[in-house]
């Protein structure tokens, strides 16, 4: 998800910084922009419109146009409300002081939770833990074969249960097989889905 919406804002920047004078049509334009590339990353309709808004609100200011860099000036405000948005400050994970810490993957499908998973526990692995991944999707085809390769390109160790459909099942064996070999990190890569339902959020709870 982080990745596609990169992709598309370094789109409308560039369109941005090529141009030596804004005039309040193109800062619009690039926000109508920017706003749907947000929501096409599923980010809240209520939350996007504030986003835009208060990005409008400066951007549109006498300083943006008396700039020499126009385009930068705005593209500094679309940062500074990117940073705000995802919580202002870099959060570090919160380790149990008694082991192992769970960390459950959420997220809607085909937003890439598999592959942050692995990011996530090959930087915990750099810092001397002991990750485990857990393989919770139990719908997807090839869900747990692609953790698995995943596990293997990192050097760690996946917990899988081949045939069980049953994700609360198998992470609760997780947790008991992650205490036995001394594993302090454990990572449930959870189930997607199109869309919110009640299905899954009823599933998610009880897997917490």
């Amino acid at each position: 998800m982080l990745d596609s919406i990169g992709q598309r804002l370094t789109a409308i920047f560039k369109n941005l910084r090529s141009r030596g004078k804004l005039t309040e049509s193109d800062v619009s334009e690039a926000m109508r922009e920017v706003q749907r590339a947000l929501l096409e990353a599923d980010v809240s309709l209520p939350v996007v419109k504030d986003f835009v808004a208060r990005v409008k609100e400066k951007a549109i200011g006498e300083d943006v146009w008396k700039s020499l860099t126009p385009g930068q000036l705005v593209i500094k405000y679309v940062r500074d409300e990117l940073v705000e948005l995802m919580g202002g400050q870099n959060e570090k994970i919160h380790l149990a002081s008694q082991p192992p810490t769970v960390i459950m993957m959420v997220g809607l499908h085909g937003q890439g939770k598999t592959t942050s998973t692995g990011k996530l526990a090959r930087l915990l692995k750099e810092q001397g833990r002991k990750p485990l991944l857990v393989a919770c999707d139990v719908y997807r085809p090839a869900a747990v074969t692609q953790l698995q390769v995943l596990g293997r390109q990192l050097d760690i160790p996946v917990y899988a249960e081949e045939g069980s459909q049953n994700p609360v099942e198998i992470a609760r064996h997780a947790l008991e097989h992650a205490e036995r070999t001394a594993r302090d990190v454990i990572f449930v890569d959870t189930a997607g889905r199109l869309h919110v339902d009640d299905g899954l959020m009823t599933e998610l709870k009880e897997l917490r």
